[in-house]
């Protein structure tokens, strides 16, 4: 589909946190670090997962996975943030906007269907593990990537088409700091009841379904812990998925803290400024949480820092940090 708009308008401006320039240097580096370490971090999981035999099972190949896209979903907003800052522009064009806000839902979807099959994983471990690696074979595992990549691609065409039938005023300033898609159409001049019904039924379908099978797969792990007679076998079954459970808990906590808060407040700013939490700190914490509650991950990237020169001189003081 051409991605012209019917106005002939041919950019947006994205204003961002503030207006004062003074604060511009202070979000620039905030932000720039934020994103550095979402990468650096999420990248060594990458490196450990790939590069250890150890980690080559169904939940290090779904981590992996997640930490392919959260790259990806952080990259979409942030290097056009600095970029603006940097170069004192708020200005994003038209088929920039609708690329930005395409790919971002890609990647949020993505981390939904993959933090579900991941509860799915920790499941079947927990509740069947004479038959796990019968039914989480390879086949399945890349199925299941494979119809999360589809699904979350079918549902970002799908939100992205409904804006293209939209009508945009000669003037269009977004008080956010990417092309939020509830911003585009509260935004548009043509009538948006439509796209407001899509947006909603997508929502609570895509995100609510994911959501009601996390917590079945979670309600069934914890009807199985609590099944098992030795203290030791409990807490050996929840470390399995403790770290899992963790992203869950902080990825929904704040994007459904983030959609309640500016809900009540009514206020796009208190909006872009929450949604800071699940688009750039969530991601940025997820290999901290793998890597401080999971003693393979930090045995596999204790090996992998161990192969450079560099990382194996600094490899005690990165231990210690490790293991507090």
């Amino acid at each position: 589909m051409d991605p012209r708009n019917n106005t002939g308008i041919s950019v947006f401006q994205l204003l961002g946190f503030s207006e004062g320039p003074e604060l511009q240097p202070l979000i620039f580096g905030l932000f720039l670090l934020m994103y550095l370490i979402t990468v650096f971090g999420n990248l060594l999981i990458i490196l450990a997962v790939s590069s250890d035999s150890h980690l080559h099972t169904p939940m290090y190949f779904f981590l992996a996975n997640l930490s392919f896209v959260d790259i990806c979903f952080t990259s979409t907003t942030i290097p056009k943030m600095l970029w603006n800052i940097q170069t004192q522009s708020k200005v994003i064009t038209y088929k920039g906007c609708l690329s930005q806000m395409y790919f971002f839902i890609l990647f949020a979807g993505l981390d939904v269907f993959l933090l579900t099959v991941m509860a799915y994983d920790c499941f079947v471990a927990i509740c069947h593990p004479l038959h796990y690696m019968v039914i989480m074979n390879p086949r399945l595992c890349g199925l299941l990537v494979l119809m999360s990549w589809i699904m979350s691609v079918l549902h970002s065409m799908l939100q992205t088409s409904m804006v293209l039938q939209l009508s945009f005023c000669t003037e269009v300033e977004i008080p956010h700091f990417f092309c939020e898609l509830n911003q585009m159409i509260q935004h548009a001049c043509s009538a948006n009841f439509l796209s407001n019904i899509v947006l909603y039924f997508a929502a609570m379908l895509l995100v609510g379904g994911p959501f009601i099978g996390i917590l079945y797969s979670y309600s069934q792990i914890v009807s199985s812990i609590r099944g098992i007679s030795s203290a030791q076998g409990k807490y050996k079954a929840f470390s399995t998925c403790a770290s899992h459970l963790s992203v869950v808990s902080l990825f929904y906590c704040t994007s459904l803290g983030v959609y309640f808060s500016s809900a009540a407040i009514q206020s796009s700013h208190t909006s872009a400024v929450a949604s800071v939490m699940y688009t750039v700190v969530t991601p940025m914490l997820n290999p901290f949480i793998y890597s401080l509650r999971n003693k393979d991950i930090k045995e596999a990237l204790m090996r992998l820092m161990n192969r450079f020169p560099y990382l194996k001189a600094q490899s005690p003081h990165i231990q210690n940090y490790m293991y507090v």
